[in-house]
């Protein structure tokens, strides 16, 4: 195919693109293979308008983004940049005659921004990383009527249903999808596997495990309930009182609505100089906090949502070679054998705590989990899943013209 002839692809995102590893591994592994790629997210605050990473062009949008707020606010958000991703997405076809649009969620109504074109011949691809309706009951508690969720169900099927093809995460979400009654043609699973060349060991300094005579856990992720730091940190508090010769520390690389509340907690159980806060860091940085670690910690709270999904945090530990406790989720468990990620039940901070001290206490038992989950990682690893993804934007490009 020349060059010039290559027509782009738009992405729309809610979310800021630099912070979302999905989007950018898609991103960039179309623009590696060759096809521009524009992508319409948010807008950090001290970001510029426009820009370029790594092949990659961006057009962010000042939309004020919500964290912790109530469900209507989170609409009103959601529909605010619905309307001004769409308008931003047609005026810019003017120039760039996009040969796809490729709209990731959350909201699923998103797909809608991408109606105008849709509708002079554009192909839509609909990327649902998460389960909506699932993810709004459990976010928003006090919002869990039924009619709310029907509503719910009704868009995400509206939605499906004005997308040319339709993405899903894992085989337990598609499974779903399936159970609602889409076309299996019409769905592809490309899955959240790790970036590889970004997670790469050998290219950061490796600590020895309790190099400096602590021994350092690490989350790197949002703060938020659907992540059960809580648990996390009562853990640490109770290692700190049963094993003081272990000198357990936490490291948070993160931010989000919890943030506050799990101070407070930290600040109760007389942990605070056990606890740091890092904020969030750029994800080209993940890799070097997490070999500076000891173990990795993917809690995730099970519910309804998390039931069908799957941390890539647990990835990503596994490929810097650091030892992964991971709750006990039905993915968790589908992905990785017994013998690799340590996992403890959901809720249960002394199975966490236990959890950690074993893999202190047992080098043995701690360097073969390593060497198994990043054997693994490596077999789930993105190369291969780029290239899939890859072809099916070019066929579904090609199919157009």
């Amino acid at each position: 195919m020349e060059a010039s002839r290559i027509r782009p692809v738009c992405m729309i995102v809610h979310a800021y693109y630099e912070e979302d590893p999905r989007v950018r591994r898609e991103a960039e592994a179309l623009v590696e293979r060759g096809r521009p790629v524009d992508v319409i997210a948010l807008r950090l605050p001290e970001a510029e308008r426009e820009g370029v990473l790594n092949g990659v062009r961006i057009t962010r949008l000042g939309v004020q983004r919500h964290q912790g707020a109530g469900l209507w606010v989170y609409l009103r958000e959601y529909l605010s940049f619905t309307v001004r991703s769409g308008w931003t997405a047609t005026r810019a076809y003017r120039r760039r005659r996009y040969g796809l649009i490729q709209v990731h969620s959350l909201p699923d109504f998103l797909v809608i921004a991408a109606l105008p074109l849709k509708l002079i011949g554009v192909p839509v691809i609909l990327d649902l990383h998460e389960a909506m309706p699932e993810f709004f009951k459990t976010r928003f508690p006090g919002v869990r009527s039924r009619l709310v969720h029907r509503l719910l169900l009704w868009q995400e099927r509206f939605s499906i249903a004005l997308a040319t093809r339709v993405l899903s995460v894992n085989e337990l979400m598609a499974d779903r999808l399936l159970g609602l009654g889409v076309n299996p043609a019409k769905l592809t699973i490309v899955p959240n596997s790790p970036n590889l060349e970004l997670f790469d060991l050998t290219a950061h300094p490796r600590r020895d495990f309790r190099a400096d005579g602590s021994l350092r856990v690490i989350y790197t992720g949002a703060l938020t309930p659907t992540y059960e730091l809580d648990v996390a940190i009562d853990a640490i508090a109770q290692v700190a009182n049963a094993r003081p010769d272990l000198d357990v520390r936490l490291d948070l690389y993160g931010r989000g609505d919890s943030e506050a509340e799990l101070r407070k907690r930290i600040a109760d159980l007389g942990i605070a100089d056990r606890v740091t806060f890092h904020g969030r860091i750029p994800i080209e940085d993940v890799p070097a906090a997490v070999a500076g670690a000891d173990i990795g910690i993917a809690p995730t709270r099970l519910d309804p949502f998390t039931a069908v999904s799957l941390s890539t945090k647990v990835f990503e530990y596994g490929a810097m070679g650091k030892p992964v406790i991971a709750s006990k989720l039905p993915l968790v468990e589908r992905t990785f054998a017994p013998d690799t990620v340590l996992t403890y039940p959901s809720g249960e901070a002394a199975a966490m705590a236990d959890a950690i001290v074993r893999l202190a206490d047992d080098p043995e038992e701690r360097q073969g989990r390593v060497a198994r989950t990043a054997a693994r990682v490596a077999e789930l690893g993105w190369a291969s899943e780029a290239d899939r993804y890859a072809a099916l934007v070019d066929e579904m490009v090609e199919r157009r013209r």
